[in-house]
């Protein structure tokens, strides 16, 4: 029941970061879901919670989504996707926890800095964010990052990247249970699951007319470079 619960908190927090920030249900999520259910299974949770999510949150912004970025985006995200998940099956879970911890810890700081980097402008910096972001979400759950480096260096705005995002999420949320599977959860934990992306869902939009959009996207990568580190931690200490 503790664990039920606790589960139910991960996706609850991760939820309503995403419905506040349109990202960051991965990156907060992951790595307590890693630490929690083991890197396997915590990831192909957290391929499920965040492809649910934006499906629903693409619903209303479809109209808004850019094809000429988004197809080779995707494509190139669904060439490495099989890639990330041969790596989860053949590593042994200490040392996936350090590359989860890692891969996580490194996109935060290089988001948080806001990375200008030439080279993902322009049909090239798709194909290289998308090809990083299938390996990074099949592999580590985390698929988001690149794909605002990417954003960012295009200059796009919040309006833009959100809907964009979105789609992005469910290709890429798609392909990675498809070569991952389902998570091998009870239909009760399941029932938590669900119960708290709607809740977190409920109070994230209720939270975004309150909170500035800077100061929640702050939070969200304190809150998973936290997880990161801790991710890490855990990784070298099972060594």
């Amino acid at each position: 029941m503790t664990a039920d619960v606790l589960l139910a908190g991960i996706v609850l927090l991760g939820s309503s970061v995403q419905w506040l920030t349109g990202m960051g249900f991965a990156l907060v999520a992951v790595p307590a879901l890693v630490l929690l259910l083991g890197p396997a299974e915590g990831v192909v949770l957290a391929n499920c919670a965040a492809g649910a999510i934006s499906v629903v949150g693409l619903a209303g912004g479809w109209r808004q989504v850019r094809p000429g970025s988004m197809v080779p985006l995707c494509v190139a995200a669904a060439c490495t996707v099989p890639a990330g998940a041969w790596m989860t099956r053949q590593l042994p879970e200490p040392v996936l926890l350090l590359v989860m911890g890692g891969l996580v810890t490194v996109a935060v700081l290089l988001v948080m800095r806001g990375a200008q980097v030439p080279a993902l402008r322009g049909t090239p910096g798709a194909v290289a964010a998308g090809a990083a972001g299938g390996f990074m979400n099949a592999a580590a759950g985390v698929g988001g990052p690149p794909v605002s480096l990417y954003a960012l260096n295009a200059g796009w705005t919040i309006r833009e990247f959100v809907p964009n995002a979105m789609f992005y999420g469910v290709v890429v949320n798609a392909f990675s249970v498809a070569a991952n599977g389902l998570p091998e959860l009870s239909g009760t934990r399941w029932g938590w699951v669900a119960a708290a992306m709607l809740t977190g869902a409920l109070i994230g939009r209720g939270l975004a007319a309150r909170i500035p959009e800077h100061r929640a996207r702050r939070l969200v990568l304190l809150l998973a470079l936290t997880g990161g580190i801790t991710a890490i931690t855990k990784g070298l200490w099972s060594v």
